[in-house]
């Protein structure tokens, strides 16, 4: 899978993250039952195309969240009408140099879920 890709893929998967979250909270503050259960749905996706990315785990989430962070920071910013004072700014630039720290490293040296689950056995 591409770099380009991926990049797609972590955005996406943060846009469902940040989403289902906030319509947990649209519902839990008013919206209805349904709001919430729809949030969890969102949620869930997020988990599976995340994982579909195929990153090391360590290097996988370190890597999205920023793109999780960037996000958030938006939706709180745009959706909620959050005021984003400069320490937030300030927070949100070291997150994503951290998250550049962790997707430029080398690479972890865990041993991959097929390694774990030992050889198939059909």
């Amino acid at each position: 899978m591409s770099i380009a890709v991926q990049v797609i893929m972590m955005i996406v998967a943060a846009l469902f993250e940040v989403g289902g979250d906030a319509l947990i909270r649209r519902g839990i503050t008013g919206g209805g039952i349904a709001l919430v259960v729809i949030g969890f749905v969102v949620l869930g996706t997020y988990g599976v195309l995340v994982n579909l990315i195929g990153l090391d785990f360590s290097k996988l989430l370190g890597a999205y969240v920023g793109w999780f962070a960037i996000i958030s920071v938006l939706f709180g910013r745009f959706v909620f009408g959050d005021r984003t004072p400069v320490s937030l700014w300030v927070g949100l630039a070291l997150v994503l140099a951290g998250s550049l720290v962790i997707q430029t490293g080398p690479k972890s040296v865990s041993p991959s879920i097929s390694k774990i689950a030992g050889p198939d056995t059909h």
